[in-house]
C-alpha cells in the first residue's frame, strides 16, 4: 500500500522520538536494529534489564466530544469504600490531554492507542466541520494509533480516506483561509475491511510501535456487524469480515516478520456487571463480572495477542478473559466520550519479544475536571467555536429540567418520547406522508438535553449546538406503508434475531403501547395482543403509515421488517423536525417539561 501524508507524519514523529531516546542510551534508533547495541557486551556500559515495562495509554469512542459532555453523558459512577456510588463529572479534551501528558511522565516507553469512533455522531462543534477539529486534537493528544469503529464510516470510505491523508471536504472546502485539513499523524487500522472488488483492506490492517529494540504490533478490527449499523451508503462496496479470524490470520503474519507482542484493538465491546467505572469485573473470578459479544472474541483469538484494547458498548472495565490456553489475557474499554482513560503495563521480555502475560496490569482513570486545562486544547477548542458561534449558539427552544436521553437507564427515555413525538408531528400531515406513529433508534439518541446552560444562553435554554448534540447525524425521515402484521414483527426483533442478546427497544410516539414482558425470552417479551395504537388494538391484516428515518428504514440495527415497507415517501431530517417541535411546543415562560416515559409497560 503506498504511503500517504499522515503515515510519513506518524513515522518521522515516532522515529525522531526514538532517535532522541537512542542517542541518549547510546543505542540506535527504532529505525534499525536497535537490539544489537542494547545488547552488547561493552563492559562500559550496563547490561539492560531482560524485561522493560511498557505503558499502553488507550481510550475509546471520543465521538469528536473535545467539551465536557452535557449532563449525565458527562460523568462516571465511581464505587466507594462504603459500597456507595456518586458520579463524578469527566471528560472534556482540555482535561483528556492533561491527564494522558500527566501519565506518560516518567514512562520512556509509552504508547497512546485507540479502540475506534473517534470521529462520527459528533456534536456540533466537530460534526459541524466533518470532524477536522477532533482529528487536529487527536494529533496534539499524540496518539499514535486506533482502530475504525463503526462511526468512521457515517460519511462513506472517501471521507474516512481523507481524515487519514487530508486534504479539504469535497464540498464544503477549507474552513479556515490559508489552512489545508492535514489529516491524522496516526493510522486508522481496518484489517476486516476490504474493498469488495479487491479483497485488500482499504487500509493498513496493522502498524508495529518500535522503540530501543522493543518491538509491539497492533492490528485494528471494527464489528462485523457494522453493515447493520450504517446507512447503506456509508458502506458501499466494502466486505466486512469476521473479527477472531481476522486478528488470527494478521497474528500470525506479524510473527513471521519477528513480532511477538500484539494488542488487538477491537471495536467491539461487552457489557460489566457493574455501571461503576472502578467495578472489578474479576472479582469472583477472570471474567466472570463481563458479558457481551467481547467475551466470546476474547476467547477465541489467539495466545499471541497479548492485550484487547475494545469499545463500541461504551462500557468501562478493566477485566481477564482467559484466551484459547487457558491464560488470562487482559480486555479494557475506557466508556466514551473521553471520560476516562486505561493505562496498562505491559511487561515486555528483551530476549523473547513478548509479552510476560503474568506482569500486565491494567486500570481505568477517571479524566476529571478537577485538573488543569491543556492550553493547547483550550485555544484550539476555542478557535473552531468561533467559527461555529453563529450557527451553536441560536436559541430554539426551552426546557423546565433535563430530560435524559442517551444517559436515561430505561428502556424508553423521556428524550426518546420527544422525538419521535417531533417526528409525528413533522410527518403526520397528508401532504408531508400521514404518519400515524414514529419510531426513533436508541443509538440515534447521542446526549441528554441538558438543562445546565452550556455557554452564554442561560439555563434553560436549548441551543441549536445542544440539538445537533442530541441528533447528529442528519438522517432524513421517511414514512412507509407497514401491516399490523410487519409492525409486530419488528417489534418483537428490538428482543430476538440479532437483537436478542443485547434488546434494542424502539422509542415510540405517543399513542404507540405495549407490553415488554422480561421474564419471557426472545420475541415472546414483546406481548402482542398488547400493542395498541390510541387505545386500539393493532390490525395484523390493517395497513398503517409509520414514520422512521433512513436508518431504520434500511433495516438497520438488526430490524429487517423495516425494508419490507411500501409507499416510501421521504420528508425533512431529522434535525429539522427536533428543532421544530422545541420550538412550537417552548417558550421561557413555558417550557417543554420531561415526558414520563410510559408507553411501554414493562415486567420483570
Amino acid at each position: 500500500m503506498p504511503a500517504t501524508p499522515g503515515r510519513h507524519r506518524a513515522a518521522r514523529r515516532l522515529t525522531a522520538a526514538a532517535a532522541v531516546l537512542a542517542a541518549a542510551a547510546g543505542v540506535l534508533s527504532a529505525a534499525g536494529p536497535a537490539g544489537a547495541n542494547a545488547d552488547s557486551t561493552d563492559s562500559a556500559k550496563p547490561r539492560p534489564a531482560r524485561t522493560v515495562d511498557v505503558q499502553l495509554l488507550s481510550f475509546n469512542d471520543l465521538h469528536g466530544n473535545l467539551e465536557p459532555p452535557q449532563g449525565s453523558s458527562g460523568t462516571v459512577t465511581e464505587t466507594q469504600p462504603d459500597g456507595t456510588t456518586k458520579a463524578v463529572p469527566a471528560g472534556g479534551a482540555e482535561y483528556l490531554a492533561n491527564a494522558l501528558r500527566t501519565a506518560r511522565k516518567g514512562h520512556p516507553y509509552s504508547i497512546t492507542a485507540a479502540g475506534g469512533d473517534m470521529i462520527g455522531a459528533s456534536p456540533l462543534l466537530s460534526g459541524l466541520f466533518h470532524d477536522e477539529p477532533t482529528v487536529e486534537a487527536l494529533n496534539k493528544l499524540d496518539l499514535d494509533v486506533t482502530a475504525v469503529g463503526n462511526h468512521e464510516f457515517d460519511e462513506g470510505r472517501a471521507e474516512l480516506e481523507r481524515i487519514q491523508n487530508g486534504g479539504c471536504h469535497p464540498k464544503d472546502g477549507c474552513y479556515e483561509d490559508g489552512k489545508t485539513f492535514p489529516g491524522a499523524d496516526f493510522p486508522y487500522l481496518a484489517a476486516n475491511v476490504t474493498d469488495e472488488k479487491t479483497g485488500k483492506p482499504i487500509l493498513k490492517p496493522y502498524t508495529v510501535w518500535q522503540r530501543n529494540g522493543v518491538k509491539i504490533g497492533f492490528i485494528g478490527v471494527t464489528l462485523e456487524g457494522t453493515p447493520d449499523i450504517v446507512t447503506a451508503e456509508g458502506v458501499k462496496g466494502l466486505k466486512f469480515h469476521d473479527e477472531v479470524e481476522t486478528i488470527n490470520k494478521y497474528a500470525k503474519e506479524l510473527n513471521r516478520k519477528g513480532v511477538k507482542s500484539i494488542v488487538a484493538l477491537i471495536h467491539e465491546g461487552g457489557l460489566p456487571a457493574s455501571s461503576s467505572y472502578n467495578y472489578d469485573c474479576d472479582s469472583s473470578g477472570p471474567g466472570a463480572g463481563i458479558s457481551g459479544p467481547i467475551v466470546d472474541i476474547a476467547k477465541k483469538v489467539t495466545p499471541q495477542v497479548d492485550a484487547l484494547v475494545t469499545g463500541h458498548t461504551h462500557q468501562a472495565y478493566a477485566c481477564t478473559v482467559p484466551d484459547p490456553s487457558g491464560t488470562p489475557r487482559t480486555v479494557t474499554s475506557a466508556a466514551s466520550f473521553g471520560r476516562l482513560y486505561t493505562d496498562t503495563t505491559l511487561t515486555y521480555d528483551r530476549r523473547t519479544g513478548d509479552v510476560v502475560r503474568t506482569k500486565v496490569k491494567s486500570a481505568n482513570h477517571v479524566v476529571d475536571r478537577q485538573q488543569p486545562k491543556a492550553a493547547d486544547m483550550t485555544a484550539l477548542i476555542g478557535r473552531w467555536n468561533k467559527l461555529a458561534a453563529p450557527v451553536a449558539n441560536r436559541p430554539i427552544g426551552y426546557v423546565s429540567a433535563e430530560i435524559p436521553g442517551r444517559g436515561s437507564t430505561g428502556y424508553e427515555s423521556p428524550l426518546g418520547d420527544v422525538i419521535t413525538d417531533a417526528q409525528l408531528e413533522a410527518l403526520s400531515p397528508a401532504d408531508k406522508g400521514g404518519a400515524q406513529l414514529a419510531l426513533m433508534n436508541p443509538g440515534g439518541i447521542r446526549s441528554d438535553l441538558a438543562y445546565a446552560a452550556s455557554g452564554s444562553e442561560g439555563d434553560g435554554v436549548v441551543t441549536y449546538g445542544e440539538a445537533f448534540t442530541v441528533q447528529p447525524f442528519t438522517n432524513m425521515l421517511n414514512v412507509i406503508d407497514l401491516t399490523g402484521a410487519q409492525l409486530i414483527t419488528a417489534l418483537k426483533q428490538q428482543v430476538s434475531g440479532s437483537n436478542e442478546a443485547s434488546p434494542k427497544i424502539l422509542q415510540v410516539s405517543k399513542g404507540l403501547t405495549y407490553t415488554l414482558d422480561l421474564t419471557k425470552t426472545g420475541a415472546d417479551r414483546v406481548v402482542a395482543d398488547s400493542v395498541k395504537l390510541n387505545g386500539e388494538a393493532i390490525d395484523p391484516a390493517k395497513t398503517y403509515r409509520v414514520a422512521m428515518n433512513e436508518f431504520l428504514a434500511g433495516g438497520g440495527d438488526g430490524f429487517p421488517a423495516f425494508k419490507d415497507g411500501k409507499n416510501k415517501l421521504v420528508g425533512q431530517s431529522d434535525l429539522d423536525a427536533f428543532t421544530a417541535y422545541l420550538g412550537a411546543h417552548s417558550s421561557a415562560t413555558s417550557p417543554l417539561a420531561p415526558p414520563a416515559a410510559d408507553r411501554i409497560k414493562i415486567v420483570k
